[in-house]
């Protein structure tokens, strides 16, 4: 039997575990593909599928853009810093953050940094707009840093933990 979910009671085994792989690279699948692709039949699949969406597992179905093809080729990663921890500074960062033109991911995180931000823009000077009246206008933000991404060696959406072994 697997382990729980960090924080969840949901138990995936094995085959739960092989529709999560199969799903975050062919999130189009059809029910039958996906049974095949696991080697079970299509109404086993339905049943894990709509149970693991259930417990919430599987958050939801998204396209995966490529930035190049919607003129957003520039991947640019941040880290800010902000002035002070409190409610008032940290909140009022992510409520400027989250509806940020471009803004792919934002993470708060432990270490140096406050979050870790992906923004993808169309060229250095969308970045220097980004940067100049965006970022820098923020109140509360200390500093930031940048780093444009100059390829990818892995870009995954998400993967699937493997199955622990009892």
């Amino acid at each position: 039997m697997a382990a729980p979910l960090t924080g969840r009671s949901t138990q995936l085994d094995r085959i739960d575990r092989l529709i999560l792989a199969h799903l975050v690279d062919h999130g189009r699948s059809s029910l039958a593909d996906l049974a095949e692709a696991v080697s079970i039949s299509a109404s086993s699949a339905q049943r894990r599928l709509r149970r693991l969406e259930a417990d919430g597992v599987i958050r939801g179905y998204r396209a995966v853009l490529d930035p190049e093809a919607i003129g957003r080729s520039l991947v640019v990663h941040l880290s800010v810093v902000l002035v002070d921890h409190t409610a008032e500074t940290v909140g009022r960062f992510e409520r400027w953050i989250v509806d940020l033109d471009g803004l792919i991911s934002c993470h708060h995180v432990t270490g140096d940094v406050d979050y870790l931000l992906r923004v993808d823009v169309a060229d250095v000077h969308a970045l220097d707009v980004l940067l100049r009246r965006t970022l820098a206008q923020i109140p509360g933000v200390a500093r930031f840093t940048t780093m444009v991404a100059t390829s990818a060696l892995v870009d995954r959406f998400s993967e699937v933990p493997p199955a622990r072994e009892q």
